[in-house]
């Protein structure tokens, strides 16, 4: 079951996300929204976030334990952070993702620009870091309207 992050998850959400060769940098900020999944022995199994700028949201941090995958969490992740995102006012779902183009596409998502999303979201950590490290211009993103009360079932 997907619980919210807190502070006590920080340590244990970060290692789980370098293993998955994500993003960490800003887990604690206030407009990063992240959940997670423990399994019964308490490891991490699976999370899932966004970062909310205004209309707009970065997607990040959905990852799944490699035990797990096939089952189709990723994409109940995916939408949960869809869901939660459109829940906190965004219109538009941003994303970096150089590995799963193909799965993101299974979820209305299309490639743009890493301008267009840098414009969009200039002030979200993670295009703040790219950017400062010169690693914006070597990822790949991806958009798609996030319209109101969207319902991702499938």
């Amino acid at each position: 079951m997907l619980s919210p992050a807190t502070p006590d998850d920080l340590d244990d959400l970060a290692a789980f996300l370098r293993t998955a060769d994500l993003t960490v940098a800003a887990l604690a900020e206030p407009a990063v929204h992240l959940w997670l999944e423990r399994d019964d022995a308490g490891a991490v199994g699976a999370t899932t976030g966004f970062e909310l700028g205004g209309e707009h949201a970065l997607v990040r941090s959905v990852a799944v334990r490699p035990d797990r995958r096939g089952a189709g969490d990723g994409l109940r992740l995916a939408r949960f952070a869809l869901d939660r995102a459109a829940d906190a006012g965004a219109h538009q779902a941003w994303l970096f993702s150089r590995r799963s183009g193909g799965f993101w596409q299974k979820l209305g998502f299309a490639a743009t620009t890493t301008d267009a999303l840098a414009t969009a979201l200039p002030d979200a950590h993670q295009v703040r870091l790219f950017r400062a490290t010169g690693q914006l211009d070597r990822e790949v993103a991806w958009q798609r309207p996030l319209p109101p009360s969207d319902n991702f079932a499938a």
